[in-house]
């Protein structure tokens, strides 16, 4: 097996489906396809795709645009984003908190406020909500302090719940999420693009929903499973307004990016490069762990082609947790049960460039990822416990990888539609 060639191409078939989900080209597109006639317009992106998204905007209509306030992840913003707008010194480019929220978040719901406050009473929102948008902007009800947040952020990302029922709790600790910064629109209307990071492509999921009622789909958190001091802060947010308040006749959402989406065109440009395909029906989710060993197995009893996933694992972590995330965990769990396979590759990273609190977005494996991680530690001087296992119990994987040469690192990306898997297996 050309090993390298293949290697290449698996990469090659992850950027053609970040390509296919960049936030400054769907934006850009719908917005010329469907102009928006109203006017002023207020721009408001959010997320930790909202420099591209806004840049879509600015190029499909920035004559438009009357003001402009983008809120993205520290890292991820643009700071030339308004360099060619008439106007910009009105405009404003937030750098903010993700996955924990911390004074940088309440800052930028603070003025999210303002900016919708200061409008006039005619104005026309534009909304680009992408995902991250749960941690980066946040009003808090009185009685909620910004460490009790953190805590709870922090308690949910090592809990091992799904996206949704981490949505419901944090929604019930918000003055903005869960359709509540209608309330701020007023008597204004609104069109919101957004860029689906949940399965389902839920649109009360998707940045918890700042402008989206929950449906009956939703969970509710007296069905949660949490500390009893969480339960206790919940009791102090109103009410979100029901869906079938008037507010939300005045807003309409459309979806210009998913995971979905991302897959088709990963597998159009694995038919390029001449692979027969298997897609995986449906989203995947799980355990991390879980998932890496029905991935590996697939593809060792499989027949030959490329095998194409897309959803967002869940991971428990311990007290200390090392380097990596979800794809990371994934992926070296996979090389454990491939270490020595010539025929199997396996490829998992996050659309958005990063996987956990950490700069990579993911990994991409094969049968010498395990050999050549230990043999790499021990010209290093790791300790005598240093094992992909060892690792793996740590939620260190991306420790182990990087020894091994196989983590993957794009920067951020300009899209958030969560994971990609891609699995190879080639006799």
């Amino acid at each position: 097996m050309d090993l390298v060639k293949h290697r290449k191409n698996l990469l090659a078939i992850f950027n053609s489906a970040l390509r296919a989900v960049n936030g400054r080209t769907g934006v850009r597109e719908y917005l010329l396809a469907h102009p928006v006639v109203r006017q002023p317009i207020y721009l408001v992106a959010t997320g930790k795709a909202a420099s591209a998204m806004a840049e879509g905007a600015f190029e499909a209509m920035s004559a438009q645009i009357t003001r402009a306030l983008v809120i993205t992840k520290a890292g991820h913003g643009d700071a030339h984003l308004f360099q060619s707008r008439p106007g910009a010194a009105r405009d404003l480019l937030m750098e903010s908190a993700h996955p924990v929220p911390d004074q940088r978040s309440l800052d930028a719901g603070a003025v999210l406020l303002d900016f919708m406050a200061d409008s006039p009473p005619d104005a026309h929102f534009l909304f680009l909500i992408s995902g991250g948008t749960s941690s980066l902007v946040e009003v808090l009800p009185d009685g909620i302090t910004l460490t009790a947040l953190a805590e709870v952020n922090q308690w949910l990302l090592g809990s091992g719940l799904d996206i949704q029922h981490v949505n419901c709790i944090r929604k019930a600790m918000s003055c903005i999420k869960g359709g509540r910064l209608t309330s701020s629109l007023k008597e204004r209307t609104a069109d919101v693009l957004l860029m689906s990071d949940v399965p389902g492509d839920h649109l009360a999921d998707i940045g918890s929903g700042l402008l989206v009622a929950d449906d009956a789909r939703a969970p509710h958190t007296s069905n949660i499973d949490m500390p009893h001091k969480i339960r206790a802060l919940i009791e102090k947010t109103p009410a979100a307004p029901p869906a079938h308040h008037p507010c939300f006749a005045r807003i309409k959402t459309h979806i210009i990016a998913s995971n979905e989406v991302a897959c088709h065109a990963a597998e159009s440009h694995a038919k390029e490069l001449g692979y027969t395909v298997h897609r995986h029906a449906g989203i995947i989710t799980g355990d991390a762990i879980e998932v890496a060993c029905a991935q590996a197995r697939m593809l060792k009893e499989g027949v030959p082609g490329v095998y194409i996933g897309g959803g967002e694992t869940t991971i428990q972590l311990p007290p200390a947790p090392g380097r990596g995330g979800r794809n990371q965990s994934m992926a070296l769990a996979v090389a454990r049960e491939i270490a020595g396979c010539d025929d199997v590759l396996f490829l998992s990273a996050g659309t958005d460039g990063s996987d956990g609190p950490t700069h990579d977005a993911g990994a991409i494996v094969d049968g010498t990822t395990i050999t050549r991680g230990i043999a790499h530690g021990i010209q290093c001087g790791q300790d005598k416990d240093w094992d992909a296992a060892r690792c793996l119990m740590r939620a260190d994987a991306g420790s182990f990888l990087a020894a091994s040469g196989d983590l993957i690192t794009t920067g951020p990306t300009g899209t958030n539609v969560m994971d990609i898997m891609l699995g190879l297996k080639t006799t």
